[in-house]
C-alpha cells in the first residue's frame, strides 16, 4: 500500500494483504468449534501454505498473476 511507484508490486502487496486476511478470519472462526475446527484448521493451514509458494513463485517469474475474487479485489484498487 506504500508503494507508489510499481503498480505490480503494488497489486501483489494488496492480493496478498486480503488473501491471507480471509485465511486468518476463516483460521479464526474455524479454532471456536470444538473437534472439528481444527481439521478446518489445518486445511486452511495447507491452503495458505500452496497459495502462498504458488503466488511467490509468480511474482518472482515477474508474472502477474490473479487469484479468482481477490485478484479482481486487488486490481481495481490500483490506477
Amino acid at each position: 500500500m506504500l508503494e507508489k511507484e510499481s503498480a505490480f508490486i503494488r497489486f501483489h502487496a494488496l492480493q496478498s494483504t486480503i488473501t491471507f486476511g480471509v485465511f486468518f478470519v476463516l483460521s479464526l472462526f474455524f479454532s471456536f468449534i470444538p473437534f472439528v475446527g481444527w481439521a478446518f484448521n489445518l486445511i486452511i493451514f495447507l491452503l495458505s501454505l500452496i497459495t502462498w509458494i504458488i503466488c511467490m513463485i509468480k511474482a518472482y517469474q515477474g508474472e502477474m498473476f490473479k487469484l479468482p475474487v481477490v485478484g479482481d479485489i486487488a486490481a481495481k484498487q490500483g490506477p
